[in-house]
């Protein structure tokens, strides 16, 4: 019998992990060092939110950072662009990951693939975009806030530049929950009535995940991805329940005669 992709040895899944890996790091190499070109662009775009917390350059008119050292902006500059490339090159990382695990799937559950690969990019922008429409602002607000009566707070470029692409990640990466909730039930790890009778336990969860995973931990930023979550998960449980009906069902009915 000729050995499909699902029934290959563990050298041949190790040299196709590797081959997947290489096309990822060449991918984003080539983004991160077209973006670096870009960085002064892209670092005003990132800081628009932000504009009223920080100085003006009276040169350029424009927003300013402070760089305490030269490596410093080097390293700034860097750090924008391989934000810049992760983002860009979203979908290669996204698609050779679930390629890598397609082989493992059932035949009737890789007609989930092309589904999740769109969904799983169009979320992760989705959360790119809320947090930079409306949460960096109150975010930052808050936080300058805290000076007042004690001092001022001088705009470093690598601590503010830091912040930023750390909000924009934890929020992208946060913004995936419908796909986990999705995944959940459709391989039978926790069924739908668990889910959707166990909310109080899951709004916990997802309070505790908010304070980890906000790299502020201000109430105000913690508080907002919660509603975002919060608003993520009602979504995905009605979605799961339309999609799939029928999985839903005998998932009920197992539950049913198990307690029987």
């Amino acid at each position: 019998m000729p050995i499909g992709p699902a029934r290959m040895p563990l050298f041949d899944h190790l040299g196709e992990l590797r081959m997947r890996l290489v096309r990822i790091v060449a991918c984003l190499a080539i983004a991160v060092v077209v973006f670096y070109m870009a960085t002064p662009i892209m670092g005003q775009f990132l800081l628009m939110p932000i504009a009223e917390f920080l100085p003006v350059d009276p040169a350029s008119g424009m927003a300013s950072l402070q760089a305490i050292d030269p490596f410093e902006a080097f390293s700034v500059r860097f750090e924008i662009s391989l934000f810049a490339g992760l983002i860009a090159t979203s979908p290669v990382i996204l698609w050779q990951v679930l390629a890598f695990f397609l082989p493992a799937l059932k035949p009737k559950e890789r007609k989930w693939f092309i589904p999740s690969f769109v969904v799983g990019v169009i979320l992760f922008i989705l959360g790119v975009v809320f947090c930079y429409a409306v949460i960096l602002n109150a975010a930052f607000q808050w936080l300058t806030d805290q000076a007042a009566g004690l001092g001022y707070v001088s705009p470093r470029m690598s601590s503010y530049i830091d912040i930023i692409i750390k909000f924009e990640i934890a929020f992208g990466l946060a913004f995936e929950l419908p796909m986990v909730i999705f995944y959940l039930v459709i391989f039978d790890i926790v069924p739908y009535k668990k889910l959707r009778g166990s909310w109080r336990t899951v709004y916990v969860g997802l309070m505790v995940l908010c304070a980890v995973v906000t790299p502020d931990a201000s109430p105000v930023t913690m508080l907002l991805m919660f509603a975002a979550l919060i608003a993520l998960y009602e979504i995905s449980l009605l979605l799961a329940r339309v999609v799939l009906a029928r999985r839903i069902k005998r998932q009920n009915e197992e539950l049913a005669a198990e307690e029987d």
